[in-house]
């Protein structure tokens, strides 16, 4: 006897738990839904009807890729993030939460510019500019990222918001394809972070499933910031603002690379979990 979508689901948010998936039934509800194509109310609906035989592969098949530890915005292929949808490829990362600190301190600072000039290192999908350049309709953003997959997703959501005509991509390591007199209002950035040894202790979901050159920020998880803190100043205008995601235990460390690197007026905010998040800091007006 054909089991019912109700059954269906269900048993599936079983298998889930006992693998120890945290979000069991929400996941299993979302694979189901995605099969059959329908919103929560039409699963709701139709809980009573059978579940048809020539789904069952596919929801098989995605509920053997969930068990392995893939991430369902993986599964998906695209991810909620700041309002908007984000499409993802294995070259970017998938948009956190915590990043949107970024989006939040940028509009922020630039609400008053009329034409702000926004930079984005290493932006992946290009969730973090892109949410600037969505809410502040005068701006203009560039996103440069070393891999060419990344740039393509990132101008594949430019053109699905709407954005094209703001947003440029730019191929390279973090400032060397720009011009030497570019200069912004903003520069935010979240970059690789992680030490390259502790890599290998993280999630299956990230550790599998997240690009590694996003994660590995070297041997103390500190490279790009000294890149970018010896060279970030030379890119902004005078009072432009330079906006870092950093590790949870890191805001010293970078604080002090900043600080080494002559940048006054160092800030650290906290996230949404009381921890340490992002580093902000400004150069002079003069």
């Amino acid at each position: 006897m054909t089991d019912v979508l109700g059954q269906t689901w269900r048993v599936l948010r079983d298998r889930f738990a006992t693998a120890g998936i945290e979000t069991a039934a929400l996941d299993a509800r979302l694979l189901v839904r995605h099969v059959l194509d329908l919103d929560e109310t039409g699963l709701i609906a139709r809980e009573s009807e059978p579940f048809p035989e020539q789904k069952r592969d596919d929801l098989e098949a995605l509920a053997a890729r969930r068990l392995a530890g893939e991430p369902m915005a993986r599964i998906f292929g695209r991810q909620e993030f700041y309002g908007f949808t984000f499409g993802l490829n294995p070259a970017t990362l998938i948009p956190r939460p915590e990043t949107e600190m970024l989006v939040d301190f940028g509009l922020d600072v630039l609400k008053t510019e009329s034409a702000a000039q926004i930079l984005d290192l290493g932006t992946g999908t290009g969730c973090i500019v892109l949410s600037l350049l969505a809410n502040l309709p005068g701006a203009r953003g560039v996103g440069i990222d070393i891999a060419p997959a990344a740039l393509d997703m990132a101008n594949h959501n430019a053109k699905a918001l709407g954005l094209s005509e703001r947003f440029t991509t730019l191929g390279g390591d973090w400032f060397s394809p720009l011009e030497a007199d570019a200069r912004f209002d903003l520069i935010v950035s979240n970059p690789p972070y992680i030490a390259s040894a502790v890599i290998e202790t993280l999630a299956p979901g990230v550790r599998v499933f997240d690009p590694g050159a996003a994660l590995d920020g070297g041997i103390d998880g500190l490279a790009p910031y000294r890149i970018i803190a010896a060279q970030g100043a030379g890119f902004l205008k005078p009072g432009g603002r330079l906006a870092l995601e950093i590790g949870f235990d890191q805001a010293q460390m970078v604080k002090g690379i900043l600080q080494d690197a002559g940048w006054q007026t160092i800030s650290v905010y906290k996230d949404i979990a009381g921890h340490d998040r992002m580093v902000v800091a400004r150069v002079s007006k003069a």
